[in-house]
């Protein structure tokens, strides 16, 4: 915001506030007016005027008090749609993302696939590396990154773990192979990385308890 846009609303807040008593002064100086005009013979006790006035400070209190509230509720509503625009920018990709990863997995398996040693093959493959470069520097632009999580404890929040499986290399609960990659947009997931998690191994069987029971 401008300083030029934050001395306009502060000068709209002052007005605002400067009407409300403009009015309540307005209904002071009419009561005024009135007790002057009011025939001689009709006296006004000072317990009256007492009333009076304590009645229009209420009202000017009361008047205050919804201005305040109505320019805080203003900028509760301005920082709302602030967050909302800054959210849009940050996450607007999100579906389209969500839909070039199924492109981005399909080159990942057609590199796989393609082990051959012939031309043709070994074309093709380089043809689909070169793309999935310029599919990570376009992420890297968009900040969309890569969650690899093979070797690292298992994250709830990040990973969607397929299967348990005992393990003697990889310590229990963390990742030993990922079936899919995840990624995150801006921090915020966009699709978890299919694990598989490693779990301790199996005990063996006491022998001497299984003989004793023989």
């Amino acid at each position: 915001m401008s300083h030029q846009q934050s001395s306009h609303e502060q000068q709209t807040d002052s007005d605002l506030i400067a009407e409300v008593l403009d009015q309540t002064n307005e209904a002071l100086a009419e009561q005024a007016e009135a007790a002057e005009t009011a025939p001689a013979n009709e006296e006004i006790s000072v317990e009256v005027l007492q009333k009076q006035l304590e009645e229009a400070q209420k009202q000017a209190a009361d008047n205050l008090d919804k201005a305040i509230r109505t320019l805080a509720e203003m900028e509760n509503l301005k920082k709302r749609v602030q967050k909302d625009l800054e959210d849009e920018r940050k996450y607007g990709l999100a579906k389209f993302a969500k839909e070039l990863l199924s492109v981005l997995d399909s080159l990942e398996l057609g590199i796989q696939a393609a082990t051959g040693d012939s031309p043709e093959v070994v074309k093709l493959r380089e043809g689909s590396e070169l793309t999935m470069k310029q599919f990570e520097t376009v992420f890297a632009k968009f900040n969309i990154e890569t969650v690899d999580p093979t070797g690292q404890p298992f994250n709830p929040e990040l990973h969607q773990a397929m299967v348990m499986q005992p393990s003697a290399t990889v310590a229990p609960n963390h990742v030993i192979t990922v079936f899919q990659k995840g990624y995150v947009l801006n921090g915020r997931l966009l699709r978890p990385a299919m694990v598989v998690v490693a779990k301790a191994e199996d005990k063996p069987a006491d022998n001497a308890k299984i003989d004793e029971q023989a």
